[in-house]
């Protein structure tokens, strides 16, 4: 779930939110100095192929290079796409106007989650943590299903019982989904009732179990919290995702606590945040290192965040923005992480007046990937995920025409 620009959309719970790992060479590699953290890869950039409109974003890659995320058909409607081998796969919907895969799904056994319209009107009139990840006008009004594509054909993971909408961010290699859903329990703490498409019911972090009938189970929240979310898992069945009250059903105050689920325990990785708001893990590596995101104290809204990475050896390390940009750059966030201990995000400037894709290699200070794209024109406004080989996708800029397009960034072989 996150907010309500572009760049806030990809918080996705997030939470909106839209997302952590050094294996044997983590813990020196924190202990690096500015001068050795530079990048010296080069990559090969190119534009993903859309639906025709004027947005498309690479969300997740894995390690056969397939790339999901969505596109923005001509009518505005966006469609949840698959790239393999660069050639787009529209995987359609469940019914409704739209679709998206908005986070890092990992796994390499066929399998896309993400979220999708159906054609049922929404009962509650909530808008639900899917409006932000879909354009106006068609985004509101219709209950949104997580939903698991395999062998070419999408179905809908349902809620718990009672509730109407459910949201799909990641499975694993082992047939879990996980993400959060509706109870039908009317929860006081949602925000806002006086605003249209308030949340009303309770949401709980879930684990879907694929092929299984996809029982739902729910994961236990920190003691006196109300709603949460789960935000990706890894092989080892571990869970990372958020805890706090109902509040939007979009981040903010649900992610009171970052929590990382382990053998059915819910821990607080990041116990001394700063701020009680948008602490949001988006990714975890198989070692069990984590990524994500920290609220200021200064910015209920979530214009303001701080990266991290957390290790179970040394706890939370903050990720900083870029150095030395005009207009400052205040704004770090973390979405991806492979096994080789690189991170992508993005590193922003205030209000999101300069946005640029960044990648932390071994340290806490990030370079610009705009740097290292060759001859590509286009600009790189956010970096998504990467895989173990190095490839990265993410969102960038036309530099013809401006409209959002995915891209994908592959290392130049003899690098």
């Amino acid at each position: 779930m996150t907010q309500l620009t572009n760049k806030q959309v990809n918080k996705g719970l997030v939470i909106v939110l839209t997302v952590l790992c050094y294996g044997a060479v983590r813990a020196p590699a924190l202990a690096q100095g500015p001068a050795q953290t530079k990048a010296k890869t080069q990559y090969q950039v190119s534009t993903l192929p859309d639906l025709g409109g004027t947005s498309s974003g690479g969300n997740s890659i894995n390690d056969q290079s397939w790339v999901a995320g969505y596109s923005r058909m001509l009518d505005r409607n966006r469609h949840a796409i698959l790239w393999r081998n660069s050639l787009l796969l529209d995987l359609g919907t469940l019914g409704g106007l739209n679709s998206s895969v908005p986070w890092n799904v990992k796994n390499t056994a066929g399998i896309i989650v993400g979220i999708s319209q159906t054609a049922t009107p929404e009962p509650l009139g909530e808008s639900w943590s899917s409006a932000f990840f879909y354009s106006t006008p068609n985004n509101v009004g219709y209950i949104n299903l997580g939903f698991v594509w395999q062998n070419n054909q999408m179905r809908g993971l349902h809620p718990f019982p009672g509730g109407n909408n459910s949201f799909t961010t990641g499975a694993n290699n082992l047939g879990q989904a996980v993400g959060w859903a509706e109870t039908g329990f009317h929860d006081p703490t949602c925000c806002c009732q006086s605003e249209p498409g308030h949340q009303v019911l309770q949401f709980l972090p879930a684990v879907w179990d694929i092929g299984s009938g996809d029982q739902i189970h729910d994961l236990p929240l920190i003691s006196g919290d109300s709603s949460g979310a789960a935000t990706a898992i890894n092989d080892n069945g571990q869970i990372v995702g958020i805890s706090g009250i109902c509040d939007q059903a979009v981040g903010r105050h649900t992610a009171k606590h970052a929590v990382l689920w382990e053998n059915g325990t819910a821990t607080d990785i990041y116990p001394n945040a700063p701020a009680p708001w948008w602490n949001t893990p988006t990714a975890i590596n198989q070692h069990g290192d984590v990524v994500g995101f920290a609220g200021d104290p200064s910015d209920v809204d979530g214009n303001i965040l701080h990266a991290f990475i957390w290790t179970k050896d040394n706890g939370i390390k903050l990720l900083k923005p870029l150095r030395g940009r005009v207009p400052e750059h205040i704004d770090s966030e973390a979405y991806g992480i492979n096994e080789a201990g690189q991170v992508v995000g993005v590193s922003c400037a205030a209000n999101q007046a300069d946005c640029r894709a960044v990648i932390w290699n071994h340290g806490v200070y990030p370079t610009d990937l705009n740097d290292f794209k060759g001859s590509y024109s286009s600009f790189l406004a956010l970096a998504k995920d990467i895989n173990n080989k190095g490839e990265i996708t993410g969102r960038g800029v036309d530099a013809n025409t401006g409209a959002l397009i995915a891209y994908l960034a592959v290392p130049a072989t003899g690098q």
